[in-house]
């Protein structure tokens, strides 16, 4: 895996950049908040990156810290959000303001982004609200996807209730399975 990239600046474009390192060319896809970062042709850069291998491609992707690359991987980590999606919302602010947006269910900010709809706004605050936090002051965490309370919620939503109905069903529910959790949640529900 291919972490970090130093070099000199050897092309700047609006959606990549291509870093030289030792005679090798390194073309990375950048958001424009990295972009703002990258200095000038010819002048030295450090990036963090992340490989996405596909069967017709290697893709690097750029970011100007670790803290972009990591809210890159939870975007991507979300149904219906690819590669590009996640640097269009990355786009749209440094990450602090992007977490903001999400922490607070601000879809319209996420919306901003080109090709971000209300429903991928929508998922994407559903799916990483949680994850992200009400406090974005501290470092990004990604947190396990595997806790039973979590897949119920997921769960839950999915099948049509707002993530608050879904808390609710939740409190104080036994069990150590999503199975269970959401089994005892719906019982709960048709009372």
């Amino acid at each position: 895996m291919i972490a970090l990239v130093e070099g000199r600046v050897a092309v700047r474009r609006a959606d990549h950049v291509v870093v030289s390192c030792s005679g090798v060319g390194y073309r990375l896809a950048v958001s424009a908040e990295t972009l703002r970062h990258v200095p000038r042709v010819g002048e030295p850069a450090v990036l963090h990156t992340h490989l996405i291998v596909r069967d017709d491609a290697l893709l690097l992707y750029g970011f100007a810290t670790e803290e972009e690359r990591d809210l890159f991987l939870l975007l991507i980590g979300v149904q219906a959000v690819g590669p590009k999606m996640a640097l269009a919302v990355l786009s749209g602010g440094p990450p602090r303001e992007v977490l903001g947006a999400v922490a607070a269910g601000d879809t319209a900010r996420l919306q901003a982004a080109p090709g971000i709809g209300k429903r991928t706004a929508e998922r994407i605050v559903v799916e990483l609200r949680e994850k992200v936090g009400a406090a974005v002051d501290d470092p990004i965490v990604i947190t396990r996807g595997d806790d039973p309370r979590t897949l119920a919620r997921d769960g839950l939503v999915g099948l049509g209730f707002s993530a608050q109905e879904a808390d609710k069903l939740l409190d104080g529910a036994p069990g150590d399975s999503p199975e269970d959790l959401i089994a005892h949640a719906l019982k709960g529900a048709r009372r």
